[in-house]
């Protein structure tokens, strides 16, 4: 896991979020050891250069579930290898596996690599995506 949130920190320029000291390695067991939880990692001679986390997760409407890649990301020494598609591969076997009814992903915008890979994947949605504060009900917004 900590190579994994390495990657994740220098791939995304945001080592401070994904720290891999920032959380416990109790926790983080705990947390793997959900089954909604699927991390994988991607090695090249031993060396972790790619990884994915996503979520499963149960939907009311139907008995059925989707699946969420949360991070995804390959060193950029290792891009342009075909890792992250292999990465979403791998999590779409799963999800065949799980009998999931659909995996999606969200890209930020100016991100091109990461839309050129999933629009060769799958259908584009534009849709927008907020952030909602806990702590702001007590403010009333």
């Amino acid at each position: 896991m900590d190579a994994l949130l390495s990657v994740f920190g220098a791939a995304f320029e945001d080592r401070d979020t994904y720290d891999p000291g920032a959380a416990r390695d109790v926790y983080l067991e705990k947390l793997l050891a959900r089954d909604y939880v699927i991390a994988l990692v991607a090695q090249v001679d031993g060396e972790v250069v790619g990884g994915v986390a996503a979520y499963e997760m149960a939907k009311l409407e139907q008995e059925r579930s989707e699946i969420y890649i949360y991070d995804l990301a390959v060193l950029e020494s290792h891009r342009r290898r075909h890792i992250a598609t292999l990465l979403i591969n791998t999590v779409r076997k799963i999800a065949v596996d799980r009998g999931a009814w659909m995996v999606f992903v969200q890209a930020d915008h100016g991100d091109d690599p990461a839309i050129a890979l999933y629009t060769s994947l799958g259908t584009r949605e534009d849709v927008l995506h907020f952030d909602i504060a806990p702590s702001d009900m007590a403010t009333g917004r």
